[in-house]
């Protein structure tokens, strides 16, 4: 290939690419002529709004679900019960500032985002069924990081139990839930 033939390529390539875009442009365009001189006239459709059910407002509600209720989960093993368990809690252990900082950023995300999966399971029948009863347990989560800085040990526990419970609403809904550790991003923005 010389240096000379590549300008005459692009050249072409262009008229070519130009050309198809215009006779394109011009065959769509609508010219009813003969709708015009028989004196009909044209109805357009138009689109009337209709009402939305709450199913159609939830696209893949389980999967929302399934995808909020496993960071819920995972942020909660993670930087709660695994912790705790390794006694990161008590007073007077190493760490335990730091510890306490990250279980209060992790159960403000796990009750974001167990919200979030009760708000989404409202879209499946079944789903908003089973999880209907867990909201007053999913509620009594906001008192979390002041319990544990009183190092309660049954916030941790309460914080479980809530946690295997959606988990297993889910399951008997057919939307099981696995944990997912949520990276530091997701929980820094909370969602």
């Amino acid at each position: 290939m010389t240096g000379s033939t590549l300008p005459i390529r692009r050249a072409v390539v262009a008229l070519i690419v130009s050309s198809a875009l215009l006779v394109g442009g011009t065959a769509c365009g609508g010219n009813d002529t003969k709708a015009k001189k028989s004196g009909s006239t044209v109805a357009a459709a138009v689109a009337e709004p209709t009402a939305t059910t709450s199913a159609e407002k939830q696209k893949f509600a389980k999967t929302r679900f399934v995808a909020n209720a496993g960071l819920a989960a995972g942020a909660t093993y993670q930087w709660i019960i695994k912790p705790y368990r390794k006694g990161k809690f008590k007073k007077g252990a190493g760490g335990r500032k730091l510890a306490l900082v990250k279980a209060g950023v992790a159960g403000a995300f796990a009750y974001n985002r167990l919200k979030a999966a009760v708000k989404n399971a409202k879209g499946d029948p079944l789903l908003s069924k089973a999880v209907a009863p867990l909201t007053a347990g999913i509620d009594k989560l906001k008192d979390l990081p002041s319990k544990l800085r009183k190092g309660d040990g049954d916030a941790v526990n309460s914080f479980d139990d809530v946690i295997n419970s959606v988990k297993d609403a889910g399951k008997s809904a057919g939307a099981e839930v696995k944990d997912k550790v949520p990276s530091a991003k997701e929980l820094s923005s909370g969602s």
